[in-house]
């Protein structure tokens, strides 16, 4: 029994960074990210007898914080909005000129991703995280939100039209290449 209980804390300590990363692109909030992230990982305990063999815990707890997130959504929740005009703020990032050691530009445009995807519905960012930040196919995305390929495929363009709109200095950092 000690053997599993190791096993879990070592596959806890290695992959919460990475699941807290996807988590947090889902919620939008660093604290509801790491709620997502416990949850999920107190149902991949209870199972952990099942899955060490499987060798896929990981997935499961993916799986698992997908489908939470989708019922914390279908409760609804209060829409959060950041009070800086964060596009302002990168222009003037952009202004500043380019210095090799300044990552202001870096972080104007993380800063504005994130506001971006936060004016995104729940489903939208979901299916955006899934595709490009953790590059999954569109069928692997649709079985993990439980949905069709088609409607990956409507959400992915819906959503990559409307950062146009609500972040078109994003355009040139994340959009080329992407189908119109």
């Amino acid at each position: 029994m000690d053997a599993l209980a190791d096993e879990f804390d070592d596959f806890v300590r290695a992959r919460t960074p990475s699941l807290l990363r996807s988590a947090f692109l889902l919620t939008g909030d660093q604290h509801l990210a790491e709620d997502l992230v416990q949850n999920a990982l107190i149902h991949t305990h209870r199972s952990w007898q099942r899955l060490h063999h499987a060798g896929n815990a990981e997935a499961y707890t993916r799986k698992i914080m997908y489908h939470q997130q989708v019922a914390w959504w279908r409760r609804g929740k209060v829409v959060e909005r950041l009070a800086e005009d964060v596009a302002d703020a990168m222009r003037g990032a952009r202004r500043g000129g380019s210095d090799a050691g300044d990552h202001a530009n870096a972080t104007a445009v993380r800063v504005t991703l994130q506001a971006a995807l936060l004016r995104l519905t729940n489903r939208q960012r979901a299916v955006l995280v899934l595709r490009f930040f953790e590059d999954r196919s569109e069928v692997e995305a649709a079985e993990l939100m439980g949905v069709s390929v088609g409607t990956i495929k409507s959400q992915t363009a819906k959503a990559l039209a409307r950062l146009r709109v609500i972040a078109p200095e994003l355009d040139e950092f994340y959009f080329t290449g992407v189908s119109r």
